[in-house]
């Protein structure tokens, strides 16, 4: 049984940073696309970024643009999205998703594409 699992969330200032983490145990897919979205209260689920393994392409949300940055977790199946400069809108449980194999670049922002997903892990922006 696939299962993700995030971590590293936490409450942190306005302007300062916060790195969650993604690892994928119950499967071995040697190629793969991985994605984090985020839900804050009262709002729906939005993209924030994702990669594709076959290539290492990435893509972000233009809301995050510059300011995080998603990485391939080099030892086993997962990712890291490393979060700098953060706002109060930032404020949202992150949420990273599996899809095995290689998504198209632009269907990477969809949500319902990818079967497997985590719990989620909340991250505060706020002083």
């Amino acid at each position: 049984q696939v299962q993700l699992a995030e971590s590293g969330g936490g409450l942190v200032q306005p302007g300062g940073s916060l790195s969650v983490s993604c690892t994928v145990s119950g499967a071995t897919f040697t190629d793969y696309s991985m994605a984090w979205f985020r839900q804050a209260p009262g709002k729906e689920r939005e993209f924030v970024s994702a990669i594709r393994t076959s290539d290492r392409s990435v893509k972000y949300a233009d809301s995050v643009k510059g300011r995080f940055t998603i990485s391939r977790d080099s030892a086993r199946m997962g990712s890291h999205l490393q979060m700098n400069s953060l706002k109060p809108d930032d404020t949202a449980v992150y949420s990273c998703a599996l899809y095995r194999g290689r998504l198209a670049y632009g269907s990477l922002i969809y949500s319902n594409l990818y079967p497997y997903w985590g719990q989620g892990t909340q991250v505060t922006v706020s002083s």
